[in-house]
């Protein structure tokens, strides 16, 4: 939503909210994360609000997920910024199942860190790239 905002125009957190169907309350922390971060920034006042503080175009989804969500894994093992050993692991280099989640991970990421804002990624799109 920021995304599409008119340049140097604040969308006040409850336009957000009721527009992408997000309790108050949950939209508040992530633009908290996000204003954090230096993707956003906030104006008080009347005609207050939220705005990218970057282009929409250097902001992927990958960054913004990473920041509200953490880790981008299916399993910890394959994490780049959080790695750790599955707790019952035998051995990364034997894990058969660590190979075929590590294709998914690459796959998604590479997804992710390609598509930014400004892109605005359909669904279809996204199954097209997988």
């Amino acid at each position: 939503m920021l995304a599409h905002a008119p340049a140097g125009e604040p969308v006040q957190i409850s336009e957000i909210a009721e527009q992408q169907n997000i309790p108050k309350k949950f939209l508040e922390q992530i633009l908290l994360e996000l204003k954090r971060s230096g993707i956003v920034i906030s104006r008080r006042g009347k005609q207050g609000g939220y705005l990218l503080l970057k282009p929409a175009g250097e902001v992927t989804y990958g960054e913004v997920l990473r920041l509200v969500d953490g880790p981008i894994a299916p399993l910890p093992c394959l994490s780049i910024t959080a790695y750790r050993k599955c707790e019952d692991c035998n051995g990364e280099a034997d894990c058969e199942i660590r190979r075929v989640f590590a294709r998914v991970a690459d796959a998604t990421r590479r997804i992710l860190f390609e598509a930014t804002l400004a892109d605005g990624v359909s669904v279809d799109e996204i199954a097209e790239a997988v």
